[in-house]
């Protein structure tokens, strides 16, 4: 069973070492324009250029992230990558954000219900028996 979660209001996501980020809601529509953003590359795209592309579509403001400075960074495309070039917080942002949803894909793969029927669930991979089958002897 899927649990919704209807409120589509924005998420505080604590990514650690005093950083919090606040976010979207995660739906197929900013997830498809983040691949469709990484089709367009001439270079295959690898996980950080989804947790980057992603995070440049969802994150709205955040705490903790400073410029060279030493003041609040805004958040920009550049800011966002220079953000998730550091491990821990990709990481974070993946395992807080973006996992929860490839989590129930693969879920929903997993444990979709089989078609009505007796046979539906599964192709049959059994001869069939022969009409008659002979008796045995008993001595």
């Amino acid at each position: 069973m899927i649990r919704l979660n209807l409120s589509r209001g924005p998420k505080v996501l604590d990514l650690g070492h005093g950083v919090t980020v606040t976010v979207l809601p995660l739906t197929s529509g900013l997830m498809m324009e983040a691949r469709r953003r990484l089709a367009a590359r001439p270079v295959a795209a690898v996980a950080v250029d989804l947790i980057k592309e992603v995070g440049r579509l969802a994150v709205t403001s955040w705490s903790g992230v400073a410029g060279e400075d030493g003041a609040p960074a805004p958040v920009t495309d550049a800011t966002v990558d220079a953000l998730f070039d550091l491990y821990q917080f990709a990481e974070a942002f993946e395992r807080l954000y973006i996992g929860p949803a490839l989590t129930l894909a693969e879920e929903k793969n997993a444990f979709a219900p089989s078609p009505s029927g007796t046979s539906a669930g599964a192709p049959d991979i059994a001869e069939p028996a022969p009409s008659r089958a002979p008796t045995a002897l008993m001595n």
